[in-house]
């Protein structure tokens, strides 16, 4: 197989493994965001506090009586672009990844290729999105990690991060899932990231590729020509007539002149 189809074949891979990626980013971070009832959760600051609760209901439906209750208290939650970023860069994955996908394989069908400009114009696009995805990993890993330290108490609390989604948190905010979802979304997030990366190098090499073949093509049969000290006009029989076989005829020798004294 030669070297620019299987560059190809392999960016397709990585386009459809970007959609793959990019579905698992912006599909938990939509459930979140759906539990959280439109609240980011990334950075978001709160304490806990102790108060007592001697009206509150027991789940066999009895008082509890009076007794001291630890409940989390958001005083702020994050900004909803710290999300939105994120869920951006999945959307954009997906259907970038799905509308190049199905040109590489038209390619692949109809053994065809980029043109330089073309070529130049996607470096340029995998290296923006590589590094707008490597932001939104970076922001979900800090945002997750502080609303982790957040829920734990800054890891004073009897649980971990994974552990506090299933302890009762006394939010207006379904917690029961936050751990496993932000979680998926932050790994494919950075799966995407290096998906990112490997389709930049593809890129290049491709791009570098079509412009060796564009540079080196027209000039092969001149340099063939050059080396082998002929002409394509000397190679035609039509140029060369009997008469250029045939023996010239002898030059008369001139006279030479005689002196009289």
């Amino acid at each position: 197989m030669e070297l620019d189809r299987r560059l190809l074949l392999a960016h397709c891979a990585a386009h459809t493994l970007s959609v793959l990626a990019g579905l698992l980013v912006v599909v938990p971070l939509a459930l979140n965001g759906s539990a959280f009832k439109g609240r980011c959760a990334l950075f978001s600051s709160g304490s806990w506090r102790t108060e007592n609760r001697s009206e509150l209901t027991g789940q066999l439906g009895g008082p509890l009586g009076a007794r001291d209750l630890s409940h989390l208290v958001v005083q702020q939650w994050g900004p909803p672009a710290a999300c939105q970023f994120a869920t951006f860069v999945g959307i954009f994955t997906v259907l970038y990844g799905a509308a190049q996908g199905w040109r590489c394989l038209f390619y692949l069908h109809g053994r065809h290729d980029d043109t330089l400009f073309s070529s130049f114009l996607t470096v340029l696009l995998s290296l923006c999105v590589l590094f707008l995805s490597a932001g939104a990993s970076v922001t979900l890993s800090l945002g997750f990690a502080s609303w982790c330290d957040t829920v734990t108490d800054d890891n004073t609390r009897p649980y971990s991060c994974a552990e506090s989604q299933s302890v009762p948190l006394y939010l207006d905010v379904d917690t029961s899932s936050f751990y496993t979802e932000l979680t998926l979304a932050q790994a494919s997030l950075w799966f995407v990231t290096s998906l990112w990366l490997t389709q930049s190098v593809l890129s290049f090499l491709r791009l570098y590729h079509s412009h060796s073949q564009h540079i080196s093509g027209p000039c092969l049969p001149r340099e063939k020509e050059l080396l082998l000290g002929q002409t394509p006009s000397d190679d035609s029989p039509s140029d060369h007539s009997p008469s250029d076989h045939s023996p010239s005829p002898p030059h008369p020798l001139a006279s030479t002149p005689t002196l009289l004294v």
